[in-house]
């Protein structure tokens, strides 16, 4: 029985194999023809020829399949690869006869003209069927008559999908404003946003394909239009009595503020905004200049240490060998270059609401400004694990670390109660790494510093709130 199956499968495997040979044989000619006519992209511009030769092919597919005359398949093949043939020779004609309409049909497909302006895009295409056709059959006059027609539309197609990428959300943000009735309480924003769209699309309709400018206006229409929606809400919570022009005025106010303090300036406003916006000012001016000296001094540095390299390298080839000391000096720099990898790796555990990472010649300071206390307290709260789990973590970059906690008050108490206060919060921070996340008791030192080590200024609410912080001292034993 089993033989008879083998014999079987093997019988069944030779008629498989046979009937492919069969077929490569039989199609050779015509998949030579159809793949000729593919490459000349006959079936867009000698459609009625390629149409005819597939056609004939499927029916030849077809009657291979159901066992028919060998003769007739041969006779449908050969009708199939001359049609091709044709629908090539013709497509080579119509190449240079529509080339015109054929760019302007690239340049459509290129904007995307099938999706963002369909209707435009399918009477573009049956206009240039028509087209290919009629110059199928001979009569040309009529064939480029059509195609003319196409090609206006093809235009009209790309121009309009160019405008609907660049300038659909635009016109939907504007028409969000004008349903919530915008213009009546932000008619200068709204007016703005829509002078924008106006401009942007006579870019386009100038020059399609310099989209650089149009992009830049549609984007700042964009925001305008944002903008005057946002406007709009609040100058109608005014009208509605929600909300006071005292209350819009403190709000913006309370805003200023906080960006002062983050400055670590005090805003007086009693006489107005516009000194402290110049005092705002002169601080970012003067840290812009302070960065450009950095800057330069950094690459002032950089060109000093190659040229300390290559006066290194000369000494050492007039001394025929590498003294001690700069075996010593080699190591020590190899060393520096890994604390610095090491912080830059501690740097990237942290966002900026958990902690700021700062270096102090090879320890690292772990500013912890997402931990906080409750006020006079001292106790942990567990929902802090994440953060000190990640000050165990980088404190593990330097297995061999001391890990040292101190704690900072602001100047409001007395100099006693905050030191004290200081204290107690370290040590509670220190036995929350020892008993909750393992970290070695003989690593971690505990210190309190009150409000003798202020870091902002404490005239301001947000001043001492920075003031009050547990920084974490990380301190590589360095051999």
């Amino acid at each position: 029985m089993r033989h008879c199956l083998g014999l079987l499968l093997c019988i069944t495997l030779i008629a498989t194999a046979s009937a492919q040979d069969l077929r490569v044989t039989l199609f050779e000619t015509a998949d030579a023809a159809l793949a000729a006519a593919t490459a000349a992209q006959a079936r867009l511009l000698s459609p009625r020829a390629f149409e005819q030769g597939a056609l004939a092919y499927t029916s030849a597919e077809e009657d291979l399949a159901r066992g028919r005359s060998l003769e007739r398949i041969r006779t449908q093949l050969a009708e199939a690869a001359r049609q091709f043939t044709a629908a090539a020779a013709a497509a080579e004609i119509a190449s240079v006869t529509l080339a015109a309409t054929i760019n302007t049909r690239d340049d459509a497909v290129n904007a995307q003209a099938a999706t963002f302006a369909p209707d435009l895009w399918a009477e573009a295409e049956r206009q240039f069927d028509t087209a290919a056709r009629r110059l199928e059959a001979g009569n040309i006059n009529a064939a480029r008559e059509r195609a003319a027609a196409a090609e206006v539309n093809y235009r009209d197609a790309e121009l309009t999908s160019i405008k609907a990428q660049y300038l659909s959300q635009t016109r939907a943000l504007l028409a969000q404003a004008d349903q919530q009735r915008v213009p009546r309480y932000a008619p200068r924003t709204y007016a703005r946003a829509a002078n924008l769209l106006q401009r942007a699309e006579q870019e386009l309709n100038e020059n399609r394909y310099d989209t650089d400018l149009p992009r830049s206006l549609a984007q700042e229409a964009n925001y305008e239009a944002r903008h005057a929606i946002y406007l709009a809400q609040r100058v109608r919570a005014v009208r509605d009595g929600d909300v006071s022009e005292e209350d819009l005025i403190l709000s913006y106010e309370t805003s200023l503020t906080e960006i002062a303090a983050a400055a670590d300036l005090t805003a007086p406003l009693d006489a107005g905004s516009a000194p402290v916006e110049a005092e705002l000012r002169a601080f970012i001016e003067a840290l812009r200049e302070r960065e450009r000296q950095l800057v330069a001094e950094t690459e002032e540095n950089r060109l000093r240490i190659v040229d300390l390299e290559d006066e290194i390298r000369e000494l050492d080839a007039r001394l025929g060998g590498v003294s001690q000391e700069r075996v010593a000096l080699i190591q020590r720099l190899e060393t520096e270059a890994a604390i610095r990898s090491q912080f830059s790796r501690i740097e990237s555990m942290f966002s900026r609401e958990e902690a700021a990472v700062y270096r102090e010649g090879n320890n690292i300071i772990l500013r912890l400004v997402g931990l906080t206390f409750a006020s006079g307290q001292s106790t942990v709260d567990p929902a802090f694990q994440p953060i000190l789990a990640k000050v165990k973590n980088a404190a593990d970059v330097f297995p061999r670390s001391l890990i040292v906690v101190e704690g900072h008050t602001d100047s409001f108490g007395s100099d006693e109660r905050n030191l004290a206060l200081s204290r107690t919060r370290a040590e509670a921070v220190g036995a929350f790494l020892a008993t909750q996340l393992g970290v070695a008791n003989y690593r971690i030192r505990a210190m309190g510093f009150g409000e003798t080590r202020p870091i902002a200024n404490n005239e301001t609410p947000q001043g001492r709130a920075r003031n009050r912080r547990i920084d974490v001292r990380i301190e590589p034993q360095v051999e």
